[in-house]
């Protein structure tokens, strides 16, 4: 088993992967129920990439899912504001994700405040 020497810094792939977001919250326009279809580039499970936001979770899987994998054009496409408003606090975020968003969308942080 090989030694990690602990002098040198490790960067994580978590600390350089790019993130996106849109410019305006008011831009996303996706669904507010039914499924939806996630790109293979976003969504590497096995199956058809469908998930049904009106099932327990599925919401939260989806968006979590675009707000880590998926450029700004998709989320825009796919994320609904008022449903990512409403479950913002449960999302399972890296920092640096849930910091951009936050970041640059102030009512999200208040959100998680609250």
């Amino acid at each position: 088993m090989a030694m990690v020497d602990m002098s040198v810094p490790q960067v994580h792939f978590r600390d350089i992967k790019p993130y996106f977001a849109p410019d305006s919250l008011d831009a996303l326009s996706g669904p507010d129920g039914g499924v939806i279809k996630l790109p293979k580039r976003v969504f590497w499970v096995p199956g058809d990439g469908r998930v049904d936001l009106d099932r327990p979770g599925g919401t939260a899987l989806a968006y979590e899912t675009l707000l880590q994998e998926a450029d700004a054009e998709l989320q825009e496409q796919l994320i609904n504001r008022r449903r990512l408003i409403e479950i913002w606090p449960e999302l399972v975020l890296p920092l640096r994700v849930r910091r951009l968003w936050e970041d640059r969308f102030p009512q999200l942080m208040a959100l998680a405040a609250a």
